[in-house]
């Protein structure tokens, strides 16, 4: 097993927790305008997948960050789904609409399971989008099954730097600050840099009810080597958060100059970890200008 894998099939601790988190996800998803639902047989189980879109034109691929859901993309859904086909992706070993039954065990099997999905989908040249989790599994594909890649976009993505402990003593800290009262939240929020303290609570509950009920745990994502991230030749944008935790944004940012075929990246000042919650039209416009840059180029 290597950093950022459960070491088994992810599963509810009871009946009762899994049927509250289905009613939970599906108000979460009302966010999002109509859609389709699809859902890809894989060698690690089903996984759901939602589509929007045009039939024609290179699309776009969303993945979600860790203990999440497609639903947190309701931003984004409605106005990329206007100019391109757009998925968002279920990961295969988090609470959601997919259905696991073989484990995720490293970098190899994660690729091999994205690889699955996109042909599944007959999608042959993607620009792949992911925001932190998410982020490591889209930098793991190029890295490992780049073959169906247009372009990668990483949201302060995991893999650039070694998961620091401050970043997970603010999730616990996130945790009990979402006990606060209403009227706290807000300064909280800006206090520690946590979107999730004020965003919507159809997209929050959920999150919540996976993160208690959900196991088993995940582990770190790892950070890719050097020589991993150098062998990347997929046209490559790399977006972080000023006050993110989840590492040195200004580090991060010099180490991916270095070794990625980077073709756009900045540092968004003011906001933190959960970008496309935190600036939706900002990633929009990103990701839609990127694709177009980028599209049928070989």
């Amino acid at each position: 097993m290597d950093g950022g894998t459960r070491a088994q099939v992810g599963h509810f601790t009871s009946e009762a927790a899994e049927r509250e988190f289905r009613a939970a996800y599906d108000t979460a998803m009302t966010l999002w305008p109509p859609h389709d639902t699809i859902d890809v047989e894989t060698g690690f189980g089903i996984t759901r997948v939602y589509r929007r879109g045009p039939v024609a034109g290179e699309p776009i691929v969303l993945l979600h960050g860790h203990g999440a859901n497609a639903s947190t993309w309701y931003h984004q859904v409605a106005e990329l789904g206007r100019h391109r086909p757009v998925y968002a992706i279920d990961t295969i070993d988090d609470p959601g609409g997919s259905v696991q039954r073989r484990p995720v065990t490293g970098s190899g099997d994660a690729a091999a399971w994205l690889s699955e999905v996109l042909a599944g989908l007959d999608l042959t040249r993607a620009h792949l989008v992911g925001l932190s989790y998410g982020g490591w599994l889209v930098l793991n594909q190029a890295v490992h099954r780049p073959e169906r890649l247009a372009s990668v976009t990483l949201l302060d993505p995991g893999g650039l730097e070694k998961v620091p402990a401050r970043f997970l003593l603010g999730l616990f800290a996130a945790v009990f600050a979402m006990r606060a009262p209403a009227s706290w939240r807000p300064p909280l929020a800006r206090l520690l840099a946590v979107h999730a303290l004020v965003e919507r609570s159809e997209i929050m509950d959920p999150v919540l009810l996976g993160a208690h009920a959900f196991r088993p745990h995940r582990s770190p994502a790892r950070r890719f080597t050097d020589d991993e991230l150098r062998r990347v030749t997929v046209p490559t944008q790399l977006i972080l958060a000023a006050r993110t935790t989840l590492m040195r944004p200004a580090r991060a940012l010099a180490r991916a100059r270095r070794l990625l075929p980077l073709r756009h990246s900045e540092i968004v000042p003011g906001i933190g970890h959960a970008i496309p919650l935190e600036a939706p039209d900002l990633v929009t416009d990103r990701v839609l200008g990127f694709a177009d840059r980028t599209a049928d180029q070989i």
